[in-house]
């Protein structure tokens, strides 16, 4: 079932796709009414507003009398006069039949003649149907827009909701983002932060809006403000006497010199009046006016006048009615913003404005989503088991041959799935299957088990095998008796214990009464003899001898393609620290690359230009001359440069060219974790400098110091299945030191982006002042409310040195609530200190199942080295 959060989002997302590309012609149109009477004024100077005269404007009265020598005019309903010197006079005539209101004309205030028609008035009036009834018929498109007004409202609150930070006092976190983000995080951070910004509008224009939108709103507010809306009248009846017709004081022409004059006595300063005049001289006329300490323009007083005794039967201030009924005349101004004045009417126009950055920024949030859960089911069909495998063209018994593997970074879960699809093709019964989610007592339902098992630092088993490494050391003897297995192992020479786990699982099987179906096979960096051995033995499987099971597992074995990047640029992140400087470094390609978070890369090094020059000198060789080296015509200095360095020979002699070009070893690239994502623009990596008796560490040299910026390095992308990002919106915990903070770093702006906000970040380092690495960025997603928690360790500061290892420990409660809710842990950095402390405080706080469980699950997810 979706937790509440997940159905808020649901909800945001859903509206926003749907309603939110109408409400962008809403917003639209009404920040061009925002500002309407303005733009008229532009496009028409000189008709509403003209130069002032010496003398006074013309009276009411007055400009009656020139009207009414303009012939083809009907009656006039309503005048508005202005106090402000200039400004033209507008009537409106009397509606003609079958039409809703009559013609208005505006009228010179100083000669009485009739101005210009106004340039783009018909256009704002089909602006303003589209904004209020969305040119459907007037009663459905108010309840269209109405529910519009509703999905706003829902949209702003939804939204408030899945932001709201963990320290919600923090201003910055409501109001500021950082505009160096790229892609997805600045995405997100301007849809959320200019939403912010825009909330308290959007609430007032909805609820203001649902005000005219739906009857019954609008008849509980007004009976709330003791203003019941005035029923429908009828015709007026016949006059008594059963006479139609006007009398002989009906039939004289209206004087409105006593009216105006009475309203002048009585009415005070005023900016504006609006005069409806009666159909006959002898009934009030209606007064509507601002007065000049108006603060809005809905503060309208009321008064009748008779025209000819100058009475006041009538005079209703704003001031003097009751607080609800002053309330109910703000509506309309907070819908226009006008309320506030000029700063109020500009947010509205803004917030208005916005609507089409949230619904451009929302589908780019919405399709950018769906493109990373493309990417993410893509990558787990790549690196995960074929649905025919899954059944192996049999059902899985006895006969089925298993297909087993223990793979930390991916490599051995290829292999095995290639083994198993040559197999399969050869016509047999064939299960893959992970040790993951595997116990040794499982492996006696099977006659035949093939295993590819890697192993994990000093021959430790990889994360996904330690459960049943455990279990297996704890199986009775003969308890996998008439099991037979086929083991390939996967190491590295470089280590001491070469191919430990391998080893380890070739005991351990033994033990239990397995019995192996040919000699362990170990293999050292995809070493094609060791891989032709692995082949031939599946061969002789069954006699299926004739097929080429080698060609199917070579591709694995290929060399592998490094393309040339260059190093854009280095910064020391710790100048000043007591450990060695450590360097983001920025790389880009001339060619598009992907890749998911957690990635890795390796780095084909190169030796110090000033190594090479030594070794020459001390060799008398000459570093120009041509040699062939690695398939392809190089000098003998850069075929030194990216080779083990020999001792140099004794003399010129015997330091022939080509001689010691064939001599030469390459040198062995090096792995890094990748600190950024593709949208970043660049692929950054987080190096911290070797120092040895020697100097510098060749990779961590090559590229914090002796490759010049510009210069190109050679790198490939390798995929990093079991460090990859968690599907969904799970609760995260990263943990992690010094450059390990590459593979967290990755992981976070990933989620940033994705909107993801239930992360941990728990790291260490050794002193605040100069070791805190990444603060700024990581201060911005913790302001922003993308860090839940965050924990910096620093060993050197305060006496007693305390570590990452500690600090979880300290946090066990919250630790154990975190994982109960189904939290991913992510573990990057040095695996002899911080990790195995790590590993030890998780087991000592879960237990050694539940880790298990966790590593079962694929919560548990390590890149350590």
């Amino acid at each position: 079932m979706p937790s509440l959060r997940q159905a808020w989002f649901q909800v945001h997302w859903f509206l926003g796709i749907t309603a939110g590309t109408v409400l962008v012609a809403i917003g639209l149109s009404g920040a061009l009414l925002s500002f309407h009477e303005e733009i008229l004024d532009a496009l028409n100077p000189g008709v509403r507003q003209v130069t002032p005269h010496a003398g006074p404007m013309l009276t009411p009265q007055q400009i009656v009398d020139a009207v009414a020598r303009v012939p083809g005019h009907p009656r006039i309903s309503t005048l508005t006069v202005q106090s402000q010197p200039g400004a033209a006079a507008r009537v409106i005539f009397q509606a003609r039949p079958g039409e809703r209101r009559g013609d208005t004309v505006y009228v010179h205030p100083y000669t009485g003649a009739l101005q210009p028609a106004l340039k783009g008035q018909d256009a704002f009036e089909w602006i303003e149907a589209l904004h209020r009834w969305l040119l459907l018929p007037r009663d459905s498109g108010r309840v269209a827009t109405g529910v519009l007004a509703l999905c706003l409202l829902a949209l702003s609150l939804s939204g408030l909701y899945l932001r709201w930070p963990r320290h919600p006092l923090r201003w910055r976190t409501w109001l500021t983002f950082d505009p160096a983000l790229k892609g997805r995080s600045f995405l997100w951070a301007l849809h959320s932060v200019v939403g912010t910004w825009a909330l308290v509008v959007y609430l007032m224009l909805t609820a203001t809006g649902l005000y005219w939108a739906f009857d019954a709103v609008r008849d509980t507010v007004d009976g709330w403000a003791g203003i019941p809306r005035p029923a429908r009248t009828a015709a007026p009846a016949p006059r008594a006497g059963g006479k139609a017709g006007p009398d002989a004081a009906d039939a004289a022409p209206l004087d409105l010199t006593r009216a105006w004059r009475t309203f002048e006595q009585r009415a005070g300063p005023w900016t504006q009046a609006s005069l409806r005049l009666p159909a006959r001289p002898t009934q009030a006329v209606q007064f509507t006016w601002l007065a000049a300490d108006a603060t809005h323009d809905r503060q309208r007083n009321r008064m009748s006048i008779e025209p000819l005794t100058g009475e006041v039967p009538v005079d209703d201030r704003h001031a003097q009615r009751s607080a609800a009924a002053r309330a109910l005349a703000t509506i309309y101004p907070l819908h226009m913003g006008t309320y506030f004045g000029l700063p109020g009417r500009v947010a509205v126009m803004v917030a208005s404005l916005a609507m089409p950055l949230f619904a451009v920024t929302g589908w780019m949030l919405y399709l950018g989503r769906r493109r990373q859960r493309r990417a993410t089911e893509a990558a787990r069909a790549a690196h995960g088991q074929p649905a025919p495998l899954a059944a192996g063209g049999a059902a899985q018994g006895a006969d089925t041959l298993l297909v087993a593997y223990a793979s930390q970074a991916g490599q051995a879960e290829r292999m095995a799935l290639q083994s198993a699809a040559a197999l399969q093709r050869a016509g047999l019964g064939v299960a893959v299957q992970s040790l993951q989610a595997f116990t040794p007592t499982m492996l006696a339902g099977h006659r035949r088990v093939l295993l590819v098992a890697s192993s994990f630092g000093e021959g430790e088993p990889p994360d996904n095998a330690r459960r049943f490494a455990r279990l297996l050391a704890q199986q009775p003897p003969d308890s996998l008796q008439g099991v037979r297995y086929g083991l390939l192992a996967l190491g590295d020479r470089n280590y001491t214990r070469f191919c430990g786990f391998g080893h380890a699982l070739d005991e351990g099987l033994r033990r239990a009464g397995a019995e192996p179906l040919f000699p362990l096979i170990e293999v050292d960096d995809a070493d094609p003899a060791a891989l032709a051995r692995w082949s031939e033995a599946l061969a002789a499987l069954d006699g299926v001898a004739h097929l080429a099971l080698e060609g199917a597992l070579a591709e694995g074995g290929t060399a592998p393609v490094y393309a040339p990047w260059r190093l854009e640029r280095r910064d020391c992140l710790n100048p000043g620290s007591l450990g060695h400087p450590l360097f983001e470094v920025s790389l880009t390609s001339g060619t598009p690359a992907e890749w998911h978070p957690g990635a890795l890369v390796e780095v084909l090094p190169r030796h110090a230009p000033g190594a090479v020059a030594a070794w020459l000198q001390a060799a008398g060789a000459d570093g120009a001359a041509p040699v062939q080296h690695g398939g392809a015509r190089t000098t003998l200095a850069e075929a030194l440069a990216v080779s083990v360095l020999p001792p140099p020979p004794s003399g010129a002699a015997e330091a022939h060219a080509q001689a010691c070009a064939d001599a030469l070893v390459a040198l062995a690239p090096r792995t890094y974790s990748v600190a950024s994502l593709p949208s970043d623009g660049a692929l950054q990596l987080l190096v911290r400098q070797e120092r040895h008796a020697q100097g510098l560490g060749l990779a961590s040299g090559w590229l914090t110091a002796h490759a010049p910026v510009g210069a190109e390095v050679a790198l490939r992308l390798v995929a990093n299945p079991r460090f990859d990002a968690a599907p969904g919106d799970a609760p995260c915990l990263f943990i992690g030191n010094g450059s390990g903070l590459a593979g967290l770093r990755s992981h976070l702006r990933a989620r940033v982006r994705a909107g993801h906000r239930r992360n941990w970040l728990l790291f260490g380092e050794r002193q605040r002042a100069h070791d805190n690495l990444c603060a700024e960025e990581i201060g911005g997603w913790q302001n922003q409310g993308f860090l839940e928690r965050l924990d910096r360790v620093f060993s050197r500061d305060g006496e007693a040195h305390r570590h990452v290892q500690d600090r979880l420990r300290d946090a066990a409660g919250p630790l154990r609530e975190w994982i109960a809710q189904g939290a991913v842990v992510y573990v990057c950095g040095s695996a002899e200190g911080m990790a195995a402390g790590v590993d030890a405080a998780m087991v000592e706080v879960l237990g050694a199942d539940a880790v298990d469980a966790l590593i079962t699950e694929g919560r548990y997810r390590r890149d350590v080295y």
